[in-house]
């Protein structure tokens, strides 16, 4: 994936420069996420069909019941 040069933030990244957060960056065939505290330090890359599915489940299990 090479270094992503799409970073971007939730809008619920909360007050002031929204520091308090995740990035995500997209490609094609990846997803990258970051620490946008430490923006140099490593990140995390998955499929973008695994991650997807991740967001999917994330959805589900916060729905009420």
């Amino acid at each position: 994936m090479g270094t992503p040069d799409n970073w971007r933030k939730s809008s619920y990244s909360g007050p002031g420069d929204g520091d308090s957060c995740v990035e995500i960056a997209t490609a094609p065939t990846r997803i990258a996420i970051r620490d946008s505290k430490t923006p140099a330090r490593a990140t995390l890359t998955f499929p973008s069909g695994a991650f997807s599915s991740f967001v999917e489940a994330l959805k589900k299990a916060a729905q009420p019941l």
